[in-house]
């Protein structure tokens, strides 16, 4: 019999079902106090209480850099500092093209440049090296991705932030892309808890969804203040309204990003079930790839590498990456072996839309003539993830 193994496959708590049918039964189904529940179960599991959902990773990050183009004075603990000059129109945010374009299309909404950054062939992660020398005057982003859950060098993006100061007097903002990355550690503390601004994605197929989805985690309460009103037009809903449909003065015009009840209560069934029932399985996979496709000798007869592991990362595996040999006939005979394979997101920087920031970039067109993803998620079985690996040591 044929085996049938998809890429990616969503994952719904039973009981999400009920608990929407209550909501929907309510007649209150905008932003309320599922939200605000769903938020406070999410507030431990980034070790950081200014945790605020949207309705969707992209308005996340569109909102993240929003929030930048005012200055405001930051304190010593976070990421920032008084020095802060704010966000002009046509500065630089320096940005991996190896990403979803709802990564780096913020970018150009909010009317700034992108400057690529190469990657590392090593983890698939943007080059910290050819970062730290593309920094400028101009650079006032640093936008990383953990690609597929794996963790960036989140210390030595420190020093690099921390290098800038000591040049140009003040420390680009670091917002980092954890769309993939939704129980991932570094250093043992989960993604989210490092200081930095943080976008998550519970879109459909994501470990953790809400149906589709966001939260936006930030590192001091001025933010929060800022973000918790900006999502939602700007206006306050918790200031005294004589009318409760008409709104007092807004000082400052917002979007309409918030998360609703429903997505809310979707979220809050599957908290229940995403650590053992999701990630567990999907790091499960991973080691298990790890072991036996680490083991394939580097002069078989179709080359796969597999990125480098660092003790300090913690991957979630959202896909399981592999660089592999003639990739156009791995993935013809993966697809006849029943086994969806893809690179999953193109390189952003080929689209005409940003085809004035092109550079060149080695690493990545190298990258881009080997990697694909294989099947990795929970509902890989072991007997699947054996044939998996069958399939690629017999060759293609």
């Amino acid at each position: 019999m044929k085996k049938n193994i998809p890429l990616f496959k969503v994952k719904m708590n039973p009981t999400a079902k009920e608990e929407v049918g209550k909501v929907l039964d309510s007649g209150f189904i905008g932003q309320g106090p599922k939200v605000d529940e769903f938020e406070k179960l999410l507030i431990p599991r980034f070790n950081n209480p200014y945790t605020v959902t949207v309705n969707s990773a992209t308005s996340a990050e569109h909102l993240a850099l929003h929030l930048l183009k005012k200055p405001k004075p930051f304190d010593g603990t976070t990421s920032y500092n008084s020095n802060w000059p704010g966000i002009q129109d046509g500065d630089e945010v320096l940005a991996t093209p190896l990403t979803c374009t709802a990564t780096n299309f913020p970018i150009l909404a909010n009317n700034m440049k992108i400057k690529w950054v190469d990657v590392d062939k090593r983890t698939l992660n943007m080059d910290l090296d050819d970062l730290a020398r593309k920094i400028t005057t101009k650079t006032k982003v640093i936008f990383v991705v953990h690609w597929g859950g794996y963790p960036i060098d989140l210390d030595k993006l420190k020093e690099i932030q921390n290098k800038a100061f000591r040049h140009f007097g003040f420390k680009p903002a670091i917002i980092e892309d954890c769309a993939h990355a939704f129980g991932s550690k570094f250093n043992g503390k989960p993604i989210g808890s490092h200081g930095n601004i943080c976008t998550f994605s519970f879109q459909a197929i994501k470990h953790m969804t809400t149906a589709d989805g966001g939260a936006l985690v930030l590192p001091h309460e001025e933010l929060n203040r800022r973000a918790r009103l900006l999502r939602w037009y700007g206006i306050d809903r918790d200031s005294d309204r004589k009318d409760f449909r008409c709104e007092v003065d807004i000082p400052e015009w917002g979007f309409k990003f918030h998360m609703n009840d429903v997505n809310a209560t979707i979220g809050i069934e599957n908290l229940k079930i995403v650590d053992e029932e999701v990630v567990k399985k999907h790091k499960d996979n991973a080691a298990y790839y790890d072991e036996e496709l680490g083991q394939i000798d580097r002069t078989f007869k179709s080359l796969i590498c597999l990125p480098s592991r660092d003790s300090r990362m913690e991957s979630s595996f959202w896909i399981y990456s592999i660089l592999v040999d003639r990739k156009d006939d791995f993935m013809k005979y993966m697809k006849k072996c029943g086994i969806a394979v893809s690179q999953v997101h193109e390189r952003n920087d080929i689209h005409s839309c940003v085809k004035e920031f092109k550079t060149q970039l080695p690493s990545l067109d190298w990258v881009k003539d080997h990697l694909v993803n294989i099947p990795v998620g929970w509902w890989v079985t072991k007997e699947d993830r054996e044939y998996i690996v069958e399939c690629i040591k017999k060759g293609w």
